[in-house]
């Protein structure tokens, strides 16, 4: 059987941890890339999170290249920049990681919303992952242009035969949505712990 659009995300995530339960920057960062073709399927709706998501995939990169030895853990960059007191510059790689995890919360919640609630439009089952992920951290602007952008989202029948169009997309979707919820619990956890998980836009 061929696997779905979910797959490469999914084998994926079964490397993202070291054998003493580190988080690892590039197979996170890869996981994290491996779900733009799945945010691309969005077209028009999804345009804004598939630049943020992207330009904080690349800024992360950059850093974890830089060094690859001192940066293979994930959270050594953010504790790199805490001690320097640069976590919070909105160009910081800590700034990159809380947005990188707070857009896979919005992609997360709104895969659970189409599975959960089959009779939700597309436009509903994003605003509703909207409201509950992103909106509480994003200003007047941002909230404004989200919204507009939500009504752009495509049919929910087109949309889930061009992503399930190959193997068992519900299963994976469910899968998906169940193996990256601890991941990204853990990355909010740990920059609670170095006080940035509060950031707003």
């Amino acid at each position: 059987m061929e696997g779905t659009v979910f797959t490469p995300a999914l084998e994926g995530m079964k490397h993202v941890k070291s054998e003493e339960g580190e988080m690892l920057s590039k197979p996170f960062l890869d996981v994290c890339k491996q779900i733009l073709p799945v945010i691309d399927k969005f077209g028009a709706a999804m345009a804004l999170v598939k630049t943020d998501v992207g330009g904080n995939i690349t800024r992360l990169e950059n850093k974890y290249l830089s060094n690859p030895a001192e940066f293979q853990n994930l959270y050594n960059m953010v504790r790199v920049e805490v001690e320097a007191k640069k976590a919070e510059g909105s160009s910081s790689c800590t700034n990159g990681l809380l947005w990188l995890t707070r857009a896979m919360d919005f992609i997360v919640e709104l895969f659970r919303n189409l599975m959960e609630h089959a009779d939700w439009t597309m436009s509903q089952v994003c605003t509703e992952a909207y409201t509950k992920t992103l909106k509480k951290y994003h200003g007047w602007l941002a909230s404004s242009t989200f919204t507009v952008a939500m009504k752009l989202a495509p049919d929910r029948k087109k949309f889930m035969d061009v992503v399930g169009e190959k193997g068992d997309i519900n299963s994976d979707i469910e899968k998906f949505c169940a193996t990256f919820t601890p991941l990204l619990q853990e990355n909010h956890k740990f920059l609670a712990s170095v006080g940035v998980d509060h950031m707003k836009a």
